[in-house]
Parts: structure tokens; sequence; C-alpha cells
């Protein structure tokens, strides 16, 4: 049989692939750290980790842990890394060891001990600016916004001459523009990969995700993914907190769809390349954060438009997914308002620490959010 290592595998998007692995008759390993921001300070395995996954407590850092946990191991799911925009803009030394150093651990690893495929998680952060059409039709790679632009509240993209850009989905093609230290470290991530598996003799692919939400996502983590930390709030009857004015535009696309990319990438015949993994489809952050608030029966709950924005935030990225359609068999299953119901269900019976203001208050302290 089988067997598949995901490292970071009790987290969000590990649990869910383990299950869908297991289901299609994997055995399932997970290296995980339990690390106290995700899982809380107990640091106990979560309940919802499936029973017949493996669970090796340890962090991919450690050489020691990731060579007991490559034993026996015929394919690798590299999912471990520390994930967010602001946080990573502050806690620069973290992230770079976890994301950069844990990836460098691993392929060390593998290089001694090949394995039949890598998969690694890589990030819609890594594009920056999505692609857009100018007036012209032309597609166009727009430059970061400035610090002027951003300051007068002067959110949209535009052309060096002021003229207005029309988002599209963005396509592989794109060239990378990091724009926050958490999109450098996933793009390196990417890179040390690819490079170490055609090195190796591993086929490898790079998986885009674009903003997973669903089920098990870590409400107590401030930094984890928008929906949740709107989540959070509603759960304490406080109103999300949306930057800007709230219709930066983003690719949500259910847990369920990207465990199943997961599985197709460690099934694939596709080496050496990456895909976007996401819904196709884009939606405001403010509609998100309205049908959430209805979804969950908090309705009068209207977001908080702080007009504010932070270091590293991008106005819009939404996923061109044809190649991901083509190359490995990936169509999203679950519609936006049917994983909005899950989630709900789900938030229905939980308990949230509200961390936003506080992780808020930390970025304006260092001047990242203004």
């Amino acid at each position: 049989m089988t067997r598949v290592l995901i490292t970071g595998g009790a987290g969000f998007i590990g649990s869910h692939t383990a299950d869908a692995l297991i289901s299609a008759g994997y055995e399932v390993r997970l290296l995980d750290s339990l690390s106290p921001q995700v899982h809380g300070a107990q640091r106990q395995r979560p309940a919802y980790v499936h029973a017949d996954a493996e669970l090796l407590v340890g962090d991919v850092t450690d050489a020691v842990a990731v060579e007991r946990a490559l034993r026996g191991v015929d394919k690798v799911l590299h999912l471990a890394s520390s994930v967010g925009v602001g946080q990573s803009m502050y806690d620069i030394e973290s992230y770079v060891r976890a994301n950069e150093l844990g990836t460098a651990v691993l392929l060390q690893a593998l290089a001694n001990r090949p394995v039949g495929r890598l998969v690694v998680a890589s990030s819609m952060s890594v594009y920056g600016e999505g692609a857009c059409r100018a007036g012209d039709g032309s597609i166009v790679a727009p430059e970061e916004r400035s610090l002027d632009q951003l300051k007068r509240g002067d959110w949209e993209l535009a052309d060096a001459d002021g003229n207005m850009l029309d988002p599209i989905p963005t396509p592989e093609t794109k060239q990378p523009a990091l724009s926050s230290i958490y999109a450098l470290n996933k793009y390196a991530q990417e890179r040390m990969c690819l490079i170490t598996g055609k090195a190796y003799g591993i086929p490898t692919l790079a998986l885009r995700f674009f903003n997973v939400f669903g089920p098990r996502q870590a409400l107590s983590n401030p930094y984890t993914g928008v929906l949740a930390i709107f989540a959070a709030r509603l759960l304490n009857d406080r109103p999300p907190l949306v930057f800007e004015d709230g219709r930066q535009r983003r690719d949500f696309v259910h847990v369920h769809d990207v465990a199943r990319a997961c599985v197709l990438a460690l099934e694939s015949d596709q080496s050496d390349d990456v895909f976007n993994i996401g819904s196709g489809q884009s939606r405001t952050i403010v509609s998100v954060a309205e049908d959430l608030a209805g979804v969950m029966g908090r309705s009068q709950m209207t977001p908080s438009i702080t007009a504010k924005y932070r270091a590293g935030d991008i106005r819009h990225c939404f996923a061109d997914i044809r190649k991901s359609e083509q190359l490995l068999g990936f169509r999203p299953q679950v519609s936006f308002e049917e994983g909005l119901d899950e989630l709900a269900r789900y938030l229905a019976d939980q308990i949230a620490d509200d961390q936003a203001e506080k992780a808020t208050e930390e970025l304006l302290r260092r001047g990242l959010v203004a």
C-alpha cells in the first residue's frame, strides 16, 4: 500500500487531504509541530484527525524528526508552513525559518532518500497584484501600488497614465510579484522543491492555493484565512473588520476541493510544473463578510470598513484554473454558497477567541497599517 507523508498534516488542509487519501486506500503519516497559534496551548492531537492517520509530533526544521517521518514513505505532500501576510512582515525570522529552512531540511532528507513524488503547497500571494486588462485590450501585470497612493485612499489599480485597469483571472504564466515576506517564502518553497526534484529525479508539482475556506480552520489565529477571521468576530458578536474599501477581489475555494486537488497532484504523471488551485470565480471581501454574517444569523452585524491598508496586501487576485482543469483533471465541485452553509453549520458549536483587533494593533504599533 502506498504511504504518503503530509507535513503540517494535522492542520486545516492537511487533515482534509488525509481524509481523502485514506478514503482512496492510502496509508497516511502526518508530521506536525502542533503550533500553539494554530492548535492551542495544549498541543494535543486534534479530534478531527482521522483515526487511521499516524501522527508524529515534530517540527519540519528538525532533521531527525523529518528523517524519522520519511521512513517507508512513497510520496510527500509538503504543507508545513507559517501562514499570514501581516504577521510575516514583523515576525520575519520565524517565517523564514519555518517556511524556507523547514523546506530545506525536508529537501536535504529527500536528496538522501528520494520518494516517488513531491507536491508542495504554494500560494496565490506569489502573484502580487493579479493580471489585468488595459483599456486597449492588452493583458498587463500591474505595478505595485505606491505608498502615496495608499495613503490617499486611492485603492484601485491603474497604469502609468492613471487609466483604470480591469482585473482578470490570473494564469500561472504571470511573473511573480512578491509583496510580502510570506509571498517570498512561498515562492522560495516552490522553487526549492522544483529545483531539487528535477535534480534528484523526484517528480514534483507546486500547487498555488487561493483563499481556502471550510471547517477546521483555526478560528483563534488572527493570521489565518479571512473567512475564519470574520467568523471569529461574528461568533463574538463583533462586526468583521474589512481593510481598504472592501471592494478588493479574491477567489474562495472550498477545502474539500483543495484536498481533491492534492490527491490529483499526488497521482498525476505531470512534473516540474505549477498549478493554480482556486474556484475560478471572484468575490469582493465586503460581500463575503456580508454573506457569512447572513448564514450565521447575524445579518445585523454589518462589516466595519476601516479605510486602512496593511503592508504587503494586494488589491485583486483570482485564479485562472484552465491549466489545472486540462492537465490535472481538477474541477471545483463545492459552490461558494454550499461551502458557506457547511461552514455555518460547523461554526454553530464553535468557540473562538477573537484576536483580530489585537493583531491589527500590533501591525499599527509597527507602522504596518495606516
